[in-house]
């Protein structure tokens, strides 16, 4: 068996996918990132279609109508990945390639070495129980190796009380001070609360919410009786998938939850990217950057 070290993750990366987005992208590595920006520039009328976070409400008051603050993007990016590492996220198929685990650590090795290779700073917090690990933010290919060797060192925790993402968003908040990035990672399987200190970090920094999960999280197979676990608590229940009835209203359930977080996410202002366990992460990257240009025209 192979032994997955943060050397041989990497250049697994940089053949699988980094060299193919570079393709893809054609060098337009920064369209994941539009719309980050620091120095103040001018003003100009609001136009439909316009980020109404950058509306001047002390000029639009003065003039009688909405007027939008443009901004000089920064030619250095610092980003922070705000990961959460809780039980849930051990959650995954038999193979452990696919756990959300695997998939946030390929995520995250992938955007920091794009980032990093052109000379931003990355740096990360986790969360399992609470916040207990930073990396501080700086660049290179070395900083890269050490966010994936502090990520397989991360211990699995066992099942425990349910997960609040409120200290992980918080911690964000009060520590990181000058404007930056943020990539805030997780299932969103928390205790609920979170929203507004979600609002209250993107009204500070440009976040993007990356929600993790599993096709067995919203579509149960019919593979007859078996036992459910809580990934958080580990309660159990018998269930029988054999009943079309119970399948059908585990699958609402579930599409009831997601279209639950897009609201959540719509509301706080922040773009987000669904990400499973099965996807391509190239496809799944380069989508997302699709859509963040779309939105922006």
């Amino acid at each position: 068996m192979t032994v997955s070290t943060p050397e041989r993750i990497l250049q697994r990366l940089d053949w699988q996918v980094i060299r193919r987005l570079d393709g893809l992208l054609q060098g337009d590595y920064r369209s994941l990132f539009y719309g980050y920006g620091v120095d103040f520039a001018d003003l100009r009328e609001y136009q439909p279609g316009d980020d109404i976070r950058y509306i001047d409400w002390n000029v639009t008051a003065r003039m009688d109508a909405p007027y939008i603050r443009q901004y000089v993007e920064d030619r250095e990016i610092i980003a922070w990945f705000l990961l959460d590492l809780s039980p849930s996220m051990d959650f995954g198929t038999t193979q452990t390639q696919n756990l959300k685990r695997t998939m946030l650590i390929d995520f995250v090795a992938t955007l920091a070495r794009l980032l990093t290779r052109h000379g931003n700073r990355v740096g990360a917090m986790f969360y399992a129980s609470r916040v207990d690990g930073v990396i501080p933010a700086r660049g290179g290919r070395i900083q890269v190796l050490r966010l994936i060797h502090e990520l397989l060192e991360q211990p699995r925790l066992p099942r425990a009380a349910f997960t609040d993402l409120n200290p992980l968003i918080k911690a964000g908040l009060n520590s990181i001070r000058k404007r930056a990035l943020i990539f805030l990672i997780s299932d969103f399987i928390s205790a609920p609360g979170w929203e507004q200190s979600l609002s209250l970090l993107n009204q500070r920094h440009e976040v993007l919410a990356v929600r993790l999960w599993d096709p067995r999280e919203v579509q149960l197979p019919d593979v007859g009786p078996i036992i459910m676990e809580d990934a958080e608590t580990g309660e159990q229940l018998y269930v029988d998938t054999h009943d079309k009835r119970f399948r059908q209203r585990f699958a609402e359930s579930a599409r009831r939850r997601e279209a639950e977080l897009n609201q959540a996410f719509k509301r706080a202002g922040v773009d987000s990217l669904s990400l499973s366990t099965e996807d391509d992460l190239v496809r799944a990257i380069l989508g997302f950057a699709g859509m963040r240009r779309q939105r922006r025209r």
